[in-house]
């Protein structure tokens, strides 16, 4: 470590140079950089629906369009006008399920009606994916009053929305964390060295995305934000350290050469530790765990690099103007406040521990959100226009089905029994619409592409539940078995109810191995950095217990909560805020040297409150401004909300209960320290 500080404080230019080369490449490839915006194509290859969308080749009706006001003749004139809409290749409407030339309007089928048209046509509507966005933005323009409904709308508004929304963002959250690091370091210049560094790591990960084929719009939306929030606090540890040994008088190159070497080892582990909480997410079988688990395991290694590196070049050169920045501290002492917690705040620490118990059953009984459902807030436009279509519809969606060609006969069969099923309204099928007894060469080409995709028969069937509930779920599996009771391991099932059960299946499936491998890597690191077996076990009950308690408020107020986030927040939360429970853990350690345990509990927390309080608040400032500004998008404000709110329950439960563990599992510790650092009174 002695050759690397000396290397770096002798090419500081150069090291400044390559930086703000770096940043220039970085900002043109973020350019570059592919958002995916579909939760489906993150979905293993070998679940159901990634079959049934690599056998269709065209898209299913992913739009529902409610244009209220028009009588059944001008609904069928718009259906054309529909059509002509660059972006649009299929609209599906009554006259497609019926010949309304043939028979009066008065005398088809009510329910058949009811689920098309009420007081207004309801279109079963075709987009391609590729232009979801802009053909969205189109349909609005053209039909102010329309009611719109579907995949293509989440994925529009969620694309439109999230653009807008995700660069302002960092307006909100770095005027609130510059304040927070003037309050804690004496220098006006240093926090906006700490914000340059790290954004220096921003944007080069930013840049870096250029290489993968894709970045998730979760990834996309939060890894910076949280990229600055996990990691700000390596070049606090830094900094602090340098101060330190400008105080004793060294010179600035000898002093930033001994913080480099003195601070190295407690920043490493506490990289590694949200590194591996990071990489944990990479053992998800859903394809955005790993998405944002190799983003932001990179982002942390880049702010380790650029923390290491470039902060001691840029620190150094520019030394003499941080200088006359200087301020008093604004930090307050808490040595009164570590003593009143060891010597009155027992009671606190147990109240807590008593709770954890319930908080671990609240958190596994909370009601969750698998899919798109989730994806937008309350109050968003696409969340009324849902409720205002299904209002006076109720809940219906298309779904797809293919089986194998050529058999018209059980197509005709399988047709029958699907519409005895309950919550299938309807079947478009060629048997259903045009009779086995036509054969399919007198029809147009257009008419015929209707019922088939590829070297399958192609079935569209109108359904009466929600996306994702109970009943969606029931239904996707019982018209899987009917299906396969006709063509068996031949059928393929499409439809948003159909990928969202997937993805519940999927994502459940990864939460116990996830959870497991986070606490199983950083146990593994604590153990290196500390010697001991006990502490570790401490640490992680600790912060477990702190995302329990975390997780489980849901549950008490009633709120669902969107799977994806639970999952991502949780390796989110355990390899962030590891860190506190680090730092005061080795301040205990230290002050175990010389000190009783109980002292040496109290002079921890007031040696490490200012620290973790730092850290914690900018982690929390950093959540709450996700949630805040990202509200229209619903998994993505909900996920920031929980990471602020576990921010700071992490950071109260290290401050408040984990330095009464220390002092009542002393004995235990020292016992298990396998090489102790220094004599313990």
């Amino acid at each position: 470590m002695k050759h690397f500080s000396e290397a770096i404080i002798r090419h500081r230019k150069s090291i400044l140079i390559i930086t703000v080369l770096a940043c220039v490449l970085s900002v043109f490839l973020m350019q570059l950089v592919t958002v995916n915006y579909d939760l489906a194509s993150y979905l293993p290859q070998e679940v159901p629906s990634s079959k049934a969308m690599n056998a269709i080749q065209t898209v299913l009706p992913n739009l529902q369009i409610y244009l209220p006001g028009l009588s059944p003749q001008q609904a069928i004139q718009e259906k054309k006008l529909l059509m002509e809409i660059e972006g649009i290749s299929d609209v599906l409407w009554l006259d497609d399920a019926a010949d309304l030339r043939a028979q009066p309007f008065e005398v088809l089928d009510g329910d058949m009606v009811s689920s098309f048209y009420q007081d207004g046509p309801l279109y079963q509507v075709t987009v391609e994916q590729e232009a979801q966005s802009s053909t969205v933005l189109k349909i609005r323009d053209s039909y102010p009053n329309a009611l719109l409904k579907g995949e293509a709308s989440d994925q529009a508004d969620m694309v439109n929305e999230t653009l807008k929304q995700v660069a302002s963002i960092i307006l909100y959250v770095v005027p609130l964390c510059l304040v927070i690091l003037f309050l804690a370091t004496r220098h006006w210049a240093e926090p906006l060295l700490f914000l340059i560094v790290i954004g220096v790591a921003v944007l080069v990960n930013e840049g870096t995305n250029v290489f993968r084929s894709s970045v998730s719009f979760v990834t996309q939306a939060s890894s910076a934000v949280l990229q600055l929030a996990v990691s700000i606090d390596y070049a606090v540890f830094l900094l602090h350290r340098f101060s330190e040994f400008r105080d004793e008088g060294l010179p600035t190159p000898e002093a930033m050469r001994k913080a480099i070497e003195h601070s190295a080892s407690a920043i490493f582990s506490s990289a590694m530790t949200t590194i591996a909480g990071f990489l944990a997410l990479m053992l998800m079988d859903f394809g955005i765990g790993p998405d944002m688990g190799i983003v932001l395991a990179k982002g942390v290694i880049l702010s380790y690099i650029s923390v290491m590196v470039v902060l001691p070049a840029v620190t150094v050169v520019f030394s003499k103007w941080i200088d006359k920045t200087a301020h008093r501290s604004f930090m307050p002492s808490f040595k009164r406040a570590g003593k009143a917690v060891i010597r009155r705040g027992a009671p606190i620490a147990i109240i807590l521990l008593l709770l954890l118990p319930l908080a671990f059953i609240a958190q596994q009984r909370n009601t969750f959100i698998y899919g798109s459902g989730g994806m937008h807030s309350e109050d968003s436009r696409a969340n009324l226009d849902q409720k205002a279509i299904e209002n006076k519809f109720g809940q219906n969606m298309s779904m797809i089905l293919l089986v194998p060609r050529g058999d018209r006969s059980r197509e005709a069969q399988l047709s029958q029994a699907l519409n005895s099923i309950p919550n299938v309204v309807n079947v478009l099928s060629y048997p259903q619409t045009v009779g086995i007894e036509i054969p399919s060469q007198i029809l147009p080409e257009e008419a015929q592409e209707q019922f088939r995709e590829g070297q399958y028969a192609r079935m569209i069937l109108t359904v009466n539940t929600a996306d994702e509930s109970p009943e969606a779920f029931e239904l996707v599996n019982t018209l899987r078995t009917t299906a396969s009771q006709f063509y068996p391991d031949e059928t393929h099932l499409l439809g948003e109810s159909a990928v969202n059960f997937d993805l519940k299946n999927t994502i459940t499936h990864d939460n116990l191995r996830v959870l497991l491998a986070g606490m199983l890597a950083i146990g593994i690191i604590l153990l290196i950095n500390f010697k001991s077996v006990a502490l570790p076990l401490i640490l992680l009950f600790v912060i477990e217990g702190s995302i329990w308690l975390n997780m489980g408020i849901p549950y008490f107020s009633g709120d669902s909560m969107n799977y994806i986030g639970y999952q991502i927040v949780s390796s989110v939360q355990l390899g962030a805020t590891i860190d506190y429970g680090i730092l005061l853990s080795q301040r205990y350690l230290e002050g175990r040297r010389t000190l009783p345990k109980r002292e040496a509990a109290a002079f921890a927390f007031t040696a490490s409150a200012g620290s973790i309080l730092t850290s914690a608040s900018i982690l929390t400032i950093a959540g709450y401004a996700l949630g805040i500004v990202l509200h229209e998008n619903g998994i993505i404000s909900q996920m920031g909300l929980i990471i602020g709110r576990g921010a700071a329950i992490s950071g109260f439960m290290v401050l408040f209960v984990l330095p009464q563990m220390l002092s009542w599992f002393d004995k235990v510790i020292q016992k298990t320290t396998i090489r102790k650092r220094g004599n313990t009174p």
